[in-house]
């Protein structure tokens, strides 16, 4: 499953078209980005492996602090696109282009909202600034007096605003002032009012707008993410082009071949690995009168890969196994705690691809000591890309002894807190005649508080790093990919386990006919090899999920 980002205009907006309805874990990625929680629930979706750090503001910043989805947005492009970022690790079973185009399809809608909500700030609120500061000091007291955990602090806070209310008009009336100050004191107490009804309008649209399209993902309808700034419109464009770049940079590393073993943490982005199953024997020439004919560990390799091409077909009409994805990996070590990784460099190296000539050279040859490995993996994305399972095939000669090893890696669905849809704000209240029964009341989509927050902040919007600065970001956990970030266990869901461990025994069988196969080929006894297939053939009916990557020494 691919998503193809065609654009039929090279002068138009960038409106990315998905090949298949298989997108489910992109979508509720990407849908993080129009969200409007609170941004202290990223961190519901770490898992143990990685986790997001919240980057506090300043003690009296608070009323710049972002929600989650203006917090993301930015953390991901910035991240994913930003000028020398770091390596990113691949997103099997998503599409992070599409998750990057609608963090800044969102990023742009906010943008246009903040543009307004500036011009209403500086008509409604700089003009009258003696005003508007006290209006903020009021808010603010009442923003802290509402958080208390005491029942009766909303109704205190409500009584504070009307109190406050109430003394403004007794100032209109009796105003103590004549002339020219008399009139701009009165404008000072009802310009930020007038401009905070105007400012709801243009948040309540947006707001509209941007949960219309956070639902519209969730539901797989696949609201096109407009990036008209991706598209150059003259040849001076360097900005636009730099990001069209970026994002063609950011399809290519998705492609990689390239991959990274962290410890228990397993091969990042494909999920630790569950189950392990070794066949090694001794080479020994089927003719003890013949020696065997050389060969070597690529060829093993290209037989097993010829054969698994054959899973998808099936004697009995039962569906059986889609259609997998076989392609030859190469492993890189690094450290559990790393922060970052580095990707092969070099004339071996062309578009974060690694050649067909060093695959086989590292295969044949890095079988022990320091370097890296290769790895023959056969993936299927299932359950609309919320399952990967990889099953990862590696073959060493070491003196006269050929080891096949197949490892089982899983990696489960997204955290539940991007399949979440947006609820409109409710409260339950007591009946007028039936106190003993509730009722739910809609409340408005941007209270008076979050109009205030939005207002605030759009004047310096155009400067993110004093917005972090004042109010606070998050940190992506490293080294980042948008799919493993926040990817649960699958084994908590019954049919993605059964899945996952039902794998196991065709692809085990079908690597050990092929290996024996070529053995025989070249005149090795496989007796041996035979009867060990036959006990691990066993073995692995009875399969069950495990942390073969905690060795217990």
């Amino acid at each position: 499953m691919t998503v193809e980002s065609g654009y039929g205009d090279i002068f138009g907006p960038q409106v990315p078209r998905t090949s298949d309805g298989d997108q489910t874990a992109t979508f509720a990625l990407a849908s993080a980005s129009y969200r409007d929680n609170p941004v202290a629930d990223i961190k519901k979706a770490d898992n143990e492996w990685h986790q997001t750090t919240l980057k506090p503001g300043r003690k009296w910043g608070r009323i710049f602090r972002p929600n989650l989805g203006e917090a993301y947005s930015r953390a991901v492009v910035d991240r994913m696109l930003g000028p020398g970022r770091k390596p990113l690790i691949q997103s099997f079973g998503a599409e992070p282009q599409v998750v990057v185009e609608h963090a800044l399809a969102a990023n742009n809608i906010r943008k246009d909202r903040d543009n307004y909500l500036t011009v209403v700030m500086v008509l409604c609120g700089l003009l009258f600034l003696p005003g508007l500061l006290v209006w903020l000091l009021i808010f603010s007291i009442r923003t802290t007096v509402a958080k208390r955990d005491d029942k009766r602090a909303g109704a205190l806070a409500t009584t504070l605003l009307v109190a406050v209310g109430a003394l403004a008009v007794i100032f209109l009336i009796r105003m103590p002032f004549t002339g020219f100050w008399a009139w701009y004191a009165r404008a000072c107490v009802v310009m930020p009012v007038i401009g905070w009804f105007w400012a709801k309008q243009i948040c309540e649209r947006t707001a509209k707008d941007l949960r219309g399209r956070w639902d519209s993902l969730l539901a797989g309808s696949s609201v096109g993410a407009k990036v008209p700034e991706a598209v150059p419109t003259s040849p001076g464009e360097t900005k636009a082009d730099q990001l069209r770049q970026s994002l063609a940079k950011l399809a290519a590393e998705q492609q990689s071949n390239s991959v990274f073993y962290a410890g228990p943490k397993g091969i990042l982005g494909m999920g630790t690995r569950w189950g392990s199953w070794q066949l090694a024997e001794d080479l020994v020439p089927a003719d003890p009168s013949r020696e065997i004919h050389p060969f070597r560990s690529w060829d093993v390799i290209r037989a097993i890969h010829d054969q698994l091409r054959m899973l998808e077909r099936n004697t009995l009409n039962t569906g059986g196994f889609p259609k997998p994805s076989i392609r030859h990996w190469i492993v890189t070590p690094i450290a559990e705690s790393a922060k970052a990784v580095s990707r092969p460099e070099g004339t071996d190296v062309e578009a974060f691809q690694i050649k067909t000539h060093a695959i086989q050279d590292i295969c044949n040859k890095q079988q022990f000591g320091a370097g890296d490995r290769h790895y023959l993996g056969v993936q299927w994305t299932l359950w609309d890309g919320q399952l990967i399972i990889t099953m990862m095939i590696t073959v060493t000669v070491l003196h006269e002894t050929l080891r096949i090893e197949v490892t089982g890696h899983a990696l489960g669905p997204v955290n539940g807190l991007f399949t979440g849809k947006p609820e409109a704000p409710t409260k339950e209240v007591q009946k007028s005649f039936k106190p003993w029964e509730t009722r739910k009341v809609n409340l408005p989509l941007v209270n008076t508080d979050e109009v205030v927050r939005l207002a605030v902040r759009a004047p310096i919007s155009w400067y993110p790093p004093l917005l972090n600065w004042l109010g606070g970001t998050i940190a992506l956990p490293e080294p980042f990919g948008l799919r493993h970030a926040w990817a649960d266990q699958p084994w908590r869901h019954r049919f993605m386990a059964d899945d996952a461990l039902r794998a196991a025994t065709p692809v085990l069988r079908v690597v050990h006919a092929a290996a024996i196969r070529v053995l025989e080929e070249n005149g090795v006894n496989t007796e041996k090899f035979g009867t060990r297939s036959a006990f691990l053939s066993t073995a692995v009916q009875d399969a069950s999920p495990s942390k073969a990557d905690v060795y217990d020494a």
